[in-house]
């Protein structure tokens, strides 16, 4: 094993302890997600309804919300059928699947109080039902508004990592762990942070523990992300990765976790960034290609499709 043994600081472990990781689960998603399954909640606990609302992906967010919007119509649909005929005025079906369908689109327009009034309930019942979904339908599109403004609001990092973590020459006669991001929005990020922690395997009397590492970095502070940040970990004699082989890596199935904090300049707010890189996503000899050029009146251009971009190299 070529990793030079440190003095283990507990604070570094990511909160996982001395768990050891098992068939090459990461401990941190590329998505910045954290790889832990929680059992043991309640079907109908409610305590992370919102935060999942806010924070699935827009396609999951809008299936919920227009399924919802379906099932409620369909639900009083029926309810307006099950009252009898002559319950809708203007309702002009004569089988059960037209009225059933009267009464859908006169509940879209009720839970929506919008009223065309083509369609009109009458009976204490009816008009009981549409008061109702009238009241339901205000509360559940304030409801959904609130969603909508929270996911537009919440200040986020989208930040481009690049696909592979590369061992590339670094300085004269030397070697460096690095990887390449970019922000992909067009806000400006200032005071950013990074940390790498490497975490690997290893065996303790005979059984596996995890330990972590956090690495030292060329430049770990940056005032202003403008066009590329190249994050480099020089593999020098301080390093615990110095004399590192892809086999030690794959035997202890390392991981390196990057964590970086960044001051959001236009919500004035801090923001946060996570991914990681497992030990097979290392290219052993490989140099980042140029992500930018200039346009004829000498501005910068940065290609963000090229942020992984790489030619194989002799180290």
């Amino acid at each position: 094993m070529s990793i030079h043994k440190r003095k283990f600081n507990p604070e570094d472990d990511l909160g996982f302890g001395t768990q050891a990781v098992m068939k090459s689960q990461r401990l941190v998603n590329r998505d910045g997600s954290i790889n832990v399954k929680r059992k043991g909640l309640s079907f109908f606990n409610t305590a992370n309804n919102y935060h999942t609302l806010i924070t699935m992906s827009w396609g999951r967010f809008w299936l919920i919300v227009l399924s919802g919007y379906m099932a409620a119509n369909i639900v009083f649909a029926f309810i307006y059928v099950s009252l009898g005929p002559g319950t809708l005025d203007g309702a002009v079906g004569n089988t059960f699947f037209s009225r059933f369908m009267d009464a859908f689109f006169f509940s879209a327009q009720t839970i929506s109080t919008v009223g065309y009034g083509h369609i009109s309930p009458r009976g204490m019942a009816a008009n009981s039902i549409a008061a109702l979904e009238s009241m339901a339908g205000l509360l559940a599109f304030a409801l959904a508004t609130g969603l909508l403004y929270g996911r537009f609001s919440r200040p986020s990092a989208k930040i481009k990592y690049s696909e592979h973590l590369l061992i590339a020459p670094y300085l004269e006669n030397s070697r460096g762990l690095m990887f390449r991001l970019t922000n992909l929005r067009r806000n400006t990020l200032i005071d950013l942070q990074m940390e790498v922690i490497f975490s690997y395997n290893e065996d303790v009397n005979g059984k596996k523990v995890r330990r972590f590492l956090p690495l030292e970095l060329e430049r770990k502070k940056v005032s202003i992300l403008t066009l590329s940040w190249t994050v480099v970990h020089p593999l020098n004699d301080d390093s615990p990765l110095k004399d590192i082989t892809p086999e030690d890596l794959a035997s202890t199935e390392a991981s390196f976790a990057v964590l970086l904090k960044a001051f959001d300049d236009t919500f004035s707010q801090t923001v946060h960034s996570r991914t990681s890189y497992q030990y097979d996503e290392v290219v052993w000899g490989g140099k980042f290609k140029p992500t930018f050029d200039r346009d004829d009146d000498g501005r910068f251009i940065l290609n963000l499709d090229k942020i992984d971009d790489f030619e194989s190299i002799s180290l």
